[in-house]
């Protein structure tokens, strides 16, 4: 028999996890004048091909960003992980890679990243999960009226979805442009990402 009163954790990893590993997974930005192509967003995943050297570095920032505790700004996501490089040496050794592969600097590539991961996501949450901001808001009220969490554990729940919902808002205002611009190059996202 079902337990009557889930455990809120369990339910939320069970649910929910899939939903915001993507929006996690994927962030945006404003979108930018130049248009997003063809070789720009080779150039890019090839980037991140050469950048896996780098992923112990990599992860070593990722885990002090998220004990940071504050919730990622989703819509610059690539430009906030390399602001949060600078000074150290990662940084340089990810810009080399990032000029081996056309780009300017790493305010360029940063951006170019956020574009595409943008567009990525809006087709995403398109195909895959419609419906994910009704679930969203749905597991909103069911945290809020939750008798079996602290108010601080429906603190953190609330910022983290949020921040979903932020995301998916800007996922759906992709330029028509970006998303049509990386469409054919789908297959080789997700297996970047699956490979993560």
């Amino acid at each position: 028999m079902p337990d009557p009163h889930p455990n809120p954790t369990t339910w939320f990893a069970r649910f929910l996890l899939p939903i915001l590993a993507i929006i996690l997974a994927l962030g945006s930005l404003p979108a930018s004048a130049e248009a997003l192509t063809e070789s720009r967003i080779q150039s890019f995943i090839a980037s991140l091909t050469a950048a896996e050297a780098l992923e112990p570095e990599l992860e070593a920032l990722t885990d002090e960003m998220e004990a940071d505790k504050e919730a990622p700004d989703f819509s610059r996501l690539f430009s906030d992980i390399v602001q949060q490089m600078k000074g150290r040496p990662v940084y340089s050794r990810l810009e080399d890679i990032a000029q081996d592969h056309g780009f300017s600097n790493m305010e360029e590539w940063s951006t170019t990243g956020d574009r595409i991961f943008r567009a990525w996501m809006a087709i995403e949450l398109q195909e895959q999960n419609p419906q994910a901001q009704r679930e969203i808001a749905e597991a909103m009220a069911e945290i809020e009226n939750s008798p079996h969490m602290t108010e601080t554990q429906k603190a953190q729940m609330r910022a983290m979805m949020e921040g979903a919902m932020g995301a998916m808002e800007s996922a759906k205002n992709a330029p028509p442009a970006d998303v049509e611009a990386i469409r054919p190059h789908l297959d080789e996202l997700r297996a970047f990402s699956e490979a993560e």
